[in-house]
């Protein structure tokens, strides 16, 4: 089942494979019941397609997302190449301890088809194609979007203090289309592309496996959600393992598209 939120002239509204769900229902009040119970109240739906208005970000106003670091080696790589403190990176990678940081509220998200944008105070710029788990208020891994970390590669080289800086402002967190309702065990290899296009002609093209990360979804949410509490649920995005290359930088009118198992993520950059 695949949950997706659109903007319908009454408001948003959630949809359940192309079927309207409740007036006034939210994914805040789904998530913070057991899986069991959020199966039933998705069964209590109308029949109805999907309005044709703006597909809206999974994340409500008020979800958090959160983002972990370093989880693949081709990550830990380019982080270090980049780096003035490469051994910063090594020493996260392999450490017991995940990096966890603050990537954005909901409401500073965008969905599909919505614009991302760089800063512009930063000479190099990608996109970071990453599973998002979406996760009720008891820690279950209930399903997953699609994911793209925008992120200032030379800010954060520069120095790693200044990831908050890298990694959260306007237009740099994208989510969607929809959330795929699924077990972790179905989280285990899943396939991530990212391609970028600019004028018509691809610019970049990578892909990789959730398979390839060194930690387990269940492990990340397990430090997440040590000392905290998400009583509305909260998406976690896991890291990239597809990092393009020095000489490649986002810029205007650049389109990414992300693609997760099934789901198809796609923005364009801002000018």
């Amino acid at each position: 089942m695949i949950l997706s939120r659109h903007r319908t002239h009454a408001g948003p509204r959630w949809f359940a494979d192309n079927r309207a769900l409740p007036a006034g229902l939210t994914l805040a009040g789904l998530l913070s019941v057991h899986r069991v119970e959020m199966n039933r109240l998705l069964t209590e739906g109308a029949p109805g397609g999907v309005a044709a208005g703006e597909t809206m970000s999974p994340a409500e106003n008020e979800h958090e997302v959160w983002a972990a670091g370093v989880t693949y080696l081709r990550s830990r790589d380019e982080r270090q190449a980049e780096s003035t403190v490469a051994d910063v990176y090594g020493r996260v990678y392999e450490a017991e301890r995940p990096e966890l940081f603050f990537k954005a509220l909901g409401w500073r998200s965008v969905g599909h088809e919505a614009k991302i944008r760089v800063r512009a105070d930063s000479t190099w710029n990608v996109p970071e194609p990453e599973l998002t788990l979406v996760v009720n208020a008891f820690g279950e891994i209930v399903g997953y979007t699609a994911g793209n970390d925008v992120s200032s590669r030379s800010i954060e080289g520069e120095n790693p203090l200044y990831l908050p800086q890298a990694k959260s402002y306007d237009g740099s967190c994208a989510l969607g289309p929809g959330i795929v309702l699924a077990t972790e065990e179905a989280l285990d290899d899943l396939p991530i592309r990212c391609v970028v296009s600019h004028g018509g002609a691809e610019a970049f093209r990578g892909e990789t496996r959730t398979s390839q990360m060194r930690r387990k979804p269940k492990e990340l949410v397990a430090f997440l959600t040590r000392e905290m509490a998400f009583p509305g649920g909260v998406f976690l995005m896991t890291g990239t393992g597809i990092v393009p290359p020095p000489v490649f930088t986002l810029q205007a009118g650049d389109v990414v598209t992300v693609e997760i198992g099934d789901l198809r993520l796609s923005n364009s950059v801002a000018g």
